[in-house]
């Protein structure tokens, strides 16, 4: 058996656990803080794969192992690691208390609705999105990706957050620290960070909860237009509104644009499905009513006063952007956000004439486009308790998709 511990948030480690290791695996702090077997090998966990090849060649001869880790070690931890490569069935694991679970117990907050994020060895972006997008987030770091760097991203969308850093859980040296996003982007904190937690308090929910995580999201969408304020019937109808989510596919940990924002009502929709949204709109009166939107549905939108394509130079990259106006600049628009998308575009014209410059924008831009026409009719109601059908202007959307590239990075 390969038994891992978790270990460091608190808890002393039992003595007997390392009674007839042959081998000890484990961080160099977790080495240092346990009497060691005499005449016990030891590897310093650093690069995974020659733990890996150590543990397998005494796993090989039937040498007992112990791999000792941080908290718990089936979250986020190396019991994934050790499952895939030597099958659940040889793992003992004794888990500790996790980092996540002690930072929210030392905030004195509950983290049944909390969402985790990892951001140690990936992208930071995604945590970013999901600590926009969420008001209750864990944030695992690591190398390049801590409280500075996360509070450096937030600060420049929303200072309303705020973050709780704890730092070297369960040991003497254990801080945990409140701060805005500013001041963790102006401190250098160092390697002992453990957890960061990202709270909106405008935001934090209330009552008993049945499903533990970010909850089990909307049970519609494509809304009906009266569930947003708008300009004389300036908005997005849900005929469009629907096939446009599709093609853009919000989730959790996207970031979407939506340019030309308007009423905001594809920026609701696509935060009330999980992603961090930022609402692009010139007038004033627009950026008002998308606000108002956005706080009517729960939904933090990030608002940018500003014309497109100037004011999308300032914006982190997206995942997906719907184009909803643009006049005589669309061409211009559509283009500087299809360099900028990740996986796609999706742009809705009322005008015909503006269908072939977007399609070639598109497609000059390296992505696979499609369209379609959306002309629907609705039942209204006439006098004598009969029904007619009441016809929408009809719209063109038009969608591009970004060409995987082959493993040489060029477009397949």
């Amino acid at each position: 058996m390969i038994t891992v511990v978790g270990t460091g948030t608190g808890a002393p480690l039992p003595e007997e656990v390392l009674a007839g290791a042959e081998l000890v695996v484990g961080g160099r702090r977790h080495l240092d803080a346990v009497r060691l077997p005499d005449g016990v090998d030891t590897v310093v966990l650093g690069a995974l794969a020659p733990a890996l090849d150590a543990i397998a060649e005494y796993v090989g001869k039937d040498r007992r192992v112990v791999v000792l880790a941080s908290g718990d070690p089936g979250f986020f931890g190396i019991v994934r690691a050790l499952a895939e490569r030597f099958g659940a069935e040889l793992l003992q694991v004794r888990p500790g208390v996790s980092s996540v679970a002690s930072a929210f117990a030392r905030a004195g907050l509950t983290w049944d609705d909390a969402v985790v994020v990892s951001a140690h060895g990936r992208e930071l972006r995604t945590a970013v999105n999901v600590c926009r997008a969420r008001p209750k987030v864990a944030v695992l770091t690591g190398p390049g990706a801590g409280p500075a760097e996360l509070g450096a991203a937030l600060a420049r969308k929303d200072g309303t957050r705020v973050l709780v850093v704890a730092s070297a859980l369960g040991s003497a040296d254990e801080r945990v620290e409140r701060v805005t996003p500013a001041e963790a982007a102006a401190r250098d904190w160092g390697a002992a960070v453990s957890v960061v937690l990202c709270l909106d308090p405008a935001r934090t929910s209330g009552g008993v909860r049945t499903v533990a995580g970010a909850g089990v999201g909307p049970t519609g969408w494509a809304l009906d237009e009266g569930e947003f304020a708008h300009r004389d019937s300036m908005i997005t109808k849900f005929e469009v509104r629907a096939l446009a989510l599709a093609r853009l596919g919000p989730r959790l940990g996207d970031l979407v644009w939506d340019v030309g924002a308007g009423s905001g009502s594809v920026a609701v929709e696509c935060a009330r499905l999980g992603a961090a949204v930022t609402a692009v709109e010139k007038t004033r009166d627009g950026i008002e009513r998308i606000r108002a939107n956005a706080a009517a549905h729960g939904v933090d939108v990030h608002v940018v006063h500003g014309a497109a394509p100037t004011v999308l130079s300032d914006l982190d990259d997206p995942d997906a952007v719907f184009v909803g106006g643009g006049g005589r600049e669309l061409p211009a628009i559509v283009t500087a956000c299809a360099r900028r998308a990740r996986r796609s575009v999706v742009v809705a014209m009322a005008a015909l004439d503006r269908v072939p410059a977007a399609r070639e924008a598109l497609t000059g831009a390296g992505f696979d486009c499609d369209g379609v026409l959306l002309h629907s009719s609705r039942l209204a109601p006439l006098p004598g308790d009969v029904t007619r059908l009441a016809s929408t202007n009809p719209v063109f959307l038009l969608w591009g998709v970004r060409k995987p590239l082959d493993p040489e990075g060029v477009a397949q």
